[in-house]
């Protein structure tokens, strides 16, 4: 019978019993009679339905309507079940007592459990009624309690046995619940029906602990099974609840938590090698370490994942027991746990199995701390090996020498020394362990296998034992310097080639023709410091630089110098008339022969007679075996990128040649394969990238393969010092330098209000529908969430016209534009958001500050750029990010202020570049606004951790969320 919502109603809730779902609830609208009162007629009201009698409804019962929906037998079936199936189908089969399915029945429970229990929570001041046989939904009152009972649990042991049953008590007040048709409706948390009223009960207490006595006085736990039942079942109680107990003591006690981290072997690892012991088999060996956390309270030990406030443990003694109820300090816990997370332990479940090398190199990197916090480390089982936990270091020494670097090292697990020749062993064959002299099994840290694989793959050995490395590994030797990984003995003049700046003029020979450019000059300068150190060289300078003439001009200087021997230049035939006419031009008192053509004179021993030997690289191809036959004082190579594929015959035959020094000129260093740079690197240097198959596996498949970008950095680190490239846009018209600042601003109090209040809201409504649709069906809602938290960074005004509070960002932003503003500087100002820029309008209108302006809706955009640029006291312009990312010529500004980061670094840079351009005289300034603590902090962390994406794969705001694991969202949600 329907009611209308033009007569008066009332909302009431009916509970009824499911004979597969247990108890639900409905909600109806009753028509009121003239008093007041309740009538016959009713009518079901869902959350459709809803909005019709939205004048009897408030917040909670929409919520409620939704919730006692989502329990009925349709929706669970449809929640369970993706077919269309009727009820009768459905329920009867998954409840078969012979043939149902329990893992089904079992998921079903626990969704009616969850949802009940949200139900009854927000059930005060709601008229409830239990609903009649006949479908009578206002058929008997039940009131709900306004307050929790308590509940208090006894155990009476006797000689016999141990009785066990509880007591109810509301408002101080026994509650006789027994006998007397009371019954339990939702178990976890327990409420129970009684006599008309509604009970819920204080510390949660489980409905299945209070069922078996509805209808029974007590449980009797026979003598025979009584100490299993206290350990199991007794003790659990007395951690929760209030117990009473007769026959056995109760004590409760308090201690300081002392962290116990257990450290075990997972099961299948390899053996290891004993350095000690020379008759043992050489093996490799992996596997992982378990670290288990757990505390110690007094005499007892407690594992990190049996939360609560109360942990007890039963101690039997003889025929008598104690249950000693042992209060956590879990504010003390939790302080460690977070110290572990921090630390770079992420444990789950209090747990973690990590690599052995990362284990025992996080116990070395954090032994201070363990100390400091009274950490116990335990190895656990004296039957499996010990391994070594102690303090460990490695202690290397580098010194200059003639032609090479001295290598001295010490390497020490606590009181025992290992030799550098030794570990160097291990480590090149990634040997991880070593038995010591104790039996202890030492672990190689990981660390040392990343900071000295290189020292390791390029040191030598001497006939004498003595453990060198050649000088044009200087890089290697800088890294370990700047890394703190060795004590560095070296030349000032050496150390020199980290900068090139910092490499001394050298004179110019006194019979070169013409004028070097300075920066033909300075790569002059560096080949004749290469030469002083005889080390190899790639002038890598863009076409039309010069690189012919540079050459030249050290040729000539060796000449002066009086350098002994002619020096061989190979080159595609096609250059040789240019270096013969450069030769000419620049530098005529060289002794140039051209060794080309099919008469040529094949007797090296003429080539004394010239400073120069000009050929191809066809020819020496052919002639290798006469060209190796003369010791030259250079072979240069001209576009060496012919050697490229270093198992080529010419890149064979060029390596075979006898010179003092080695020099490669090209303007593409690097073609196809990162492989063409070791071709030509051990070319002028061999051995500086090491052998093919070391380059391949440490640098080449990790940097191709992987985009090792650590990789990437090292390679680069090693053959800086030996290439010299100059692109033409640093030699011409140089931009004036670009300056980035980082500006932290802090959330206000008003500020910080709401961004609680709306993170709280969108962190719990995104987990849950994450929980509930799947990560890939929230990204809407996420960036919802997200984009409204980052406009609460800016300002709440952007989310909410009516905040009249203010921004700890926008006073920061305030604050240095009017100081750059009286300091005559014209600034740039960017954001994404249109509203940001409209404050920030209202702030310079109220000044009388005169500003360009360009958004999407802006119809004059270049009558805006050439005010700004032509009006010397118009000192601000204000840019949307989408209208004026791209296409735009500001040279006039010298500051920069980015008021928001955007998800890619790229669209920042395209921003600064409308100043940061050709025709900008000034340096120039950027700023960007990132408040603490929110969700654009986390996200520049975020982008630091996944690089690749804060590269141009992060193009747009979308692609960024969907990049976000559940983990990235809770940590940008936290």
């Amino acid at each position: 019978m329907k009611v209308s919502a033009a007569q008066p109603f009332q909302i009431i809730y009916s509970l009824y019993q499911h004979e597969y779902l247990g108890y639900l609830f409905e909600s109806f609208v009753i028509h009121l009679d003239d008093k007041g009162k309740l009538t016959l007629q009713h009518q079901n009201i869902s959350a459709k339905n809803a909005p019709e009698f939205k004048e009897g409804l408030d917040t909670t019962d929409y919520e409620l309507i939704e919730l006692m929906d989502s329990m009925q037998q349709v929706s669970v079936i449809k929640h369970f079940n993706k077919k269309n199936v009727k009820p009768e189908e459905f329920f009867p089969k998954v409840y078969d007592d012979s043939k149902g399915n329990e893992l089904l029945q079992n998921e079903i429970n626990g969704y009616m459990e969850r949802r009940r229990a949200k139900v009854l929570e927000r059930l005060k001041g709601k008229r409830v009624f239990e609903m009649g046989n006949d479908g009578e939904p206002a058929w008997k009152e039940i009131e709900v309690l306004e307050n929790k009972a308590t509940v208090l649990f006894h155990f009476r042991r006797n000689e016999d046995n141990t009785h066990y049953f509880p007591t109810i008590k509301y408002n101080g007040e026994k509650v006789d619940f027994q006998y007397q048709g009371a019954y339990i409706i939702c178990k976890n948390p327990a409420w129970m029906v009684l006599d008309g009223k509604l009970y819920s009960f204080e510390k949660n207490v489980d409905g299945k602990k209070l069922a078996p006595f509805l209808n029974k006085k007590f449980i009797v736990i026979p003598k025979n099974v009584e100490e299993t039942y206290y350990n199991k079942f007794v003790a659990p109680l007395i951690a929760s609840f209030d117990v009473y107990a007769k026959g056995f003591d109760i004590n409760t006690e308090n201690y300081d938590p002392i962290p116990i981290l257990t450290i075990s072997e997972l099961a299948g690892n390899s053996s290891n090698l004993s350095l000690f012991d020379k008759n043992k088999p050489e093996q490799v060996d992996s596997g992982k370490m378990i670290f288990d956390l757990s505390f110690k309270y007094g005499p007892f030990t407690f594992k990190a994942n049996n939360i609560g406030p109360v942990s007890v443990t039963v101690e039997k003694t003889g025929d008598s027991y104690t249950f000693h109820r042992v209060k956590r300090k879990l504010d003390d816990e939790k302080e460690i746990i977070q110290f572990l997370q921090s630390s770079g332990l992420q444990m789950r479940n209090y747990k973690i199995t990590i690599n052995k090398t990362t284990a025992f190199a996080w116990l070395d990197t954090n032994r201070e701390e363990l100390e400091k916090r009274n950490f116990r480390l335990n190895q656990k089982g004296q039957s499996e090996k010990k391994y070594f936990i102690g303090e460990y270091r490695i202690k290397v020494e580098v010194k200059e020498n003639i032609d090479w670097f001295d290598i001295h090292a010490v390497i020490q697990f606590g009181d025992y020394e290992i030799s550098f020749k030794e570990l160097r062993k291990l480590i090149v064959k990634k040997k991880m362990e070593v038995t010591l002299p104790n039996g202890e099994i030492a672990v190689i840290p990981e660390s040392w296998l990343t900071e000295y694989s290189e020292l390791f793959a390029f040191a030598e050995e001497d006939e004498d034992g003595v453990t060198k490395l050649k000088k044009h590994h200087l890089a290697l030797v800088q890294d370990l310097e700047n890394g703190n990984l060795a004590k560095v003995t070296m030349s000032r003049k050496l150390e020199s080639l980290k900068g090139f700046e910092e490499i001394e003029d050298a004179a110019s020979p006194k019979s070169f023709k013409g004028e070097l450019r300075p920066y033909q000059k300075a790569g002059y300068n560096w080949l004749m410091f290469l030469n002083q150190y005889k080390f190899g060289g790639c002038l890598a300078d863009d076409m039309g630089l010069g690189k012919t003439v540079q050459t030249l001009t050290m040729l000539l200087a060796q000449k002066e110098a009086g350098a002994e021997g002619a020096s061989l230049l190979i080159m595609p035939t096609s250059l040789i008339y240019n270096w013969e006419m450069e030769a000419k031009k620049f530098t005529p008192k060289l002794k140039v022969f051209t060794y080309t053509g099919t008469n040529r004179d094949k007797d090296p021993s003429k080539f004394a007679n010239y400073d120069i030997i000009v050929t191809s690289y066809g020819i020496v191809r052919l002639d290798i075996d006469i060209l190796t036959e003369y010791y030259f004082n250079y072979v240069i190579l001209d576009e060496s990128q012919a050697i490229k594929n270093p198992a080529s015959n010419i890149a064979k035959a060029v390596r075979d040649l006898n010179a003092r020094n080695r020099l490669i000129l090209t303007g593409t260093p690097l073609e196809n394969s990162t492989m063409d740079l070791w071709s030509q690197m051990h070319f002028i240097n061999p051995g500086l990238l090491g052998s093919q198959s070391f380059f391949k596996n440490e640098f080449l498949n990790p940097i191709e393969k992987k985009q090792d970008e650590d990789k990437m950095r090292k390679l680069n680190a090693i053959i800086k010092p030996f290439i010299l490239r100059r692109h033409k846009s640093q030699v011409a018209t140089e931009l004036p330098e670009k300056v980035e600042n980082i500006q932290y601003s802090s959330l206000t109090p008003d500020q910080e209000k709401e961004y609680e209040k709306v993170k709280s809201f969108y962190r719990n409504k995104i987990l849950e529908n994450i929980e509930n649709q799947g990560l890939n069906k929230s990204q809407l809602l996420l960036l919802q969430g997200l984009t409204k938290l980052r406009q609460i960074a800016n300002h709440p005004k952007l989310v909410d016209q009516e905040y009249d509070g203010d921004s700890g960002k926008m006073e920061d932003v305030i604050l240095k534009l009017d100081n750059a503003i009286r300091d005559d500087h014209k600034i740039l100002i960017f954001s994404q958001f249109v509203k940001h820029l409209s404050i920030l309008a209202e702030h310079l209108k109220e000044k009388k500050i005169d500003f360009a302006y360009l958004d999407g809706s802006t119809k004059d955009r270049q009558g805006q750029v050439e005010r700004f640029q032509n009006t010397p006291e118009l000192k601000v312009f204000l840019i949307s990010l989408k209208a004026g990312g791209l296409g735009l010529n500001l040279t006039k500004a010298d500051y920069v202020f980015i008021l928001d980061p955007w998800w890619n670094p790229a669209i920042e840079a395209q921003a600064v570049d409308r100043a940061h351009r050709i025709g900008q005289e000034n340096k120039v300034f950027t700023y960007k606004f990132i408040t603490k603590n929110t969700v654009e902090e986390k996200i520049l962390a975020l982008q630091k951790h996944k690089r690749r994406l804060a590269s141009e794969l992060i193009t747009t705001e979308e692609s960024f969320v969907k990049s976000l694991s559940q983990s990235d969202i809770e940590s940008l949600l936290s």
